[in-house]
């Protein structure tokens, strides 16, 4: 285990501390060596992923442990599907491991650059008709207690910890592997087109039980949208060319969609005209490809987020309110604002938890001010009972989360049972917990 340098920032940039310590840790008894001494110092600790939370989940000014050392892949039961890879592996890593072996995770979120610790803990999601995000796909999880101890939960052996820990933000444990439920790889096929957003709001529930995978992006200050429809094919593969992967992907995607966005944080004025060429830009395309590549594509563009899980049935009033906010106000929106759905899932701290959930996430640029932006988009989404992703910015603290999650006071009990002295605590559970 070996120390390195003491200053950690997130991926936004948004977000930074010193900790006491970083160390990298290479085994779990490792990991339990530094909880051990960490709590004779009487100093807190925090595992951290590759900093794609916008919020403060994973500072600490005692110590920080870093994931690099913990990504080996441990198992793999090709027939039974279960596979076991060390928490600081990325999703990306992980994909290609599970290709090799003929499988795939069901579902994803878009990106890849995550580990499986830190996209797990934050309860990563994606969108789907029956098939839920990350944390619904976890068999097992290995990890470290305040007292030092390593165990192992999962539905058969300490399931209240299992179902607590799947999305528990590293505050009842530093997560050191992750055994997955994986299925047979398959191939997807996208069919990605513009919409009108009325259309978009009148087929909200055919779009939604037509497909395997639904989502859209709408431009505000447009009545543009972006539709993205995924469903399972038997292949072969039909991906796009080198060209058009290029062209829309890490041109238009990334390279432009930078440079409109550094003009409209200058010129304000001209937001609603970029996105009205940024809706027609990004054309209709259909492709086929292995289900990661699909699920997944680059952000370059660095940003800050926001986002709410509502119930499903809210979504189409929820957006009328959210373009009635924004049509209201002087401000200039340049990112796209995103949407997606997922069935109900049972982890106690998953957004969906109990209830069909549909997500709408906000951006801005990275140097831009979000305050005034998030603040009224959250008033409109909390009055729904919307729940905060965990990685994502958000002001809500303990006395509004244990309304909207059901489970939260057994969550809080389970972690004053196995963290009474805060271990694992720091400035941002602190304020979502209580205490």
């Amino acid at each position: 285990m070996s120390p390195s340098s003491p200053v950690w920032r997130n991926w936004a940039g948004n977000q930074q501390s010193t900790p006491r310590r970083v160390l990298t840790p290479r085994s779990a008894d490792e990991v339990s060596a530094a909880v051990t001494v960490a709590a004779e110092d009487d100093l807190t600790v925090r595992m951290a992923g590759t900093g794609h939370s916008f919020t403060g989940a994973a500072l600490t000014e005692g110590v920080l442990l870093r994931p690099e050392g913990l990504t080996a892949l441990r198992a793999v039961d090709a027939p039974r599907g279960l596979v076991t890879a060390e928490a600081g592996m990325t999703l990306k890593a992980f994909n290609e491991h599970l290709a090799a072996h003929g499988l795939a995770l069901a579902n994803m979120g878009d990106i890849q650059e995550q580990t499986l610790a830190g996209a797990t803990q934050t309860a990563t999601h994606g969108t789907g008709r029956e098939a839920a995000g990350l944390v619904s796909q976890i068999a097992g999880l290995e990890m470290v207690l305040a007292d030092g101890t390593t165990v192992t939960c999962s539905r058969d052996r300490r399931p209240e910890l299992f179902d607590a820990a799947r999305a528990g933000l590293g505050a009842l444990g530093v997560v050191t592997a992750i055994t997955w439920h994986t299925v047979p790889a398959f191939v997807l096929r996208a069919r990605e087109e513009p919409m009108r957003w009325d259309e978009v709001l009148e087929r909200l529930d055919e779009l939604a039980a037509a497909n395997e995978h639904f989502e859209f992006y709408w431009f505000p200050h447009t009545d543009g949208c972006l539709t993205k429809r995924n469903n399972r094919v038997p292949g072969p593969a039909e991906p796009l060319s080198a060209f058009r992967h290029w062209l829309d992907d890490e041109f238009l995607s990334n390279s432009v969609f930078g440079i409109t966005n550094r003009i409209g944080s200058r010129l304000p004025r001209a937001v609603k005209t970029i996105n009205g060429i940024s809706a027609r830009a990004l054309g209709a395309r259909t492709y086929s490809e292995r289900s990661d590549r699909v699920f997944t594509s680059p952000r370059r563009v660095r940003f800050k987020e926001q986002e709410y899980a509502i119930p499903r049935e809210e979504l189409a009033g929820a957006l009328r309110e959210v373009r009635s906010v924004i049509d209201r106000s002087d401000r200039r929106i340049g990112f796209p604002i995103e949407v997606r759905l997922l069935p109900p899932e049972n982890p106690w701290l998953s957004m969906a938890y109990g209830r069909d959930s549909a997500f709408i996430a906000i951006h801005v640029f990275h140097s831009a001010a979000h305050e005034e932006y998030f603040r009224a988009i959250e008033e409109v989404l909390t009055a729904l009972g919307g729940r905060p992703h965990w990685g994502k910015l958000h002001t809500r603290d303990a006395a509004y989360l244990e309304g909207v999650y059901p489970r939260f006071g057994d969550f809080l009990a389970l972690r004053d049972r196995i963290d009474p002295d805060r271990r694992f605590a720091n400035a941002y559970t602190t304020r979502i917990f209580g205490k």
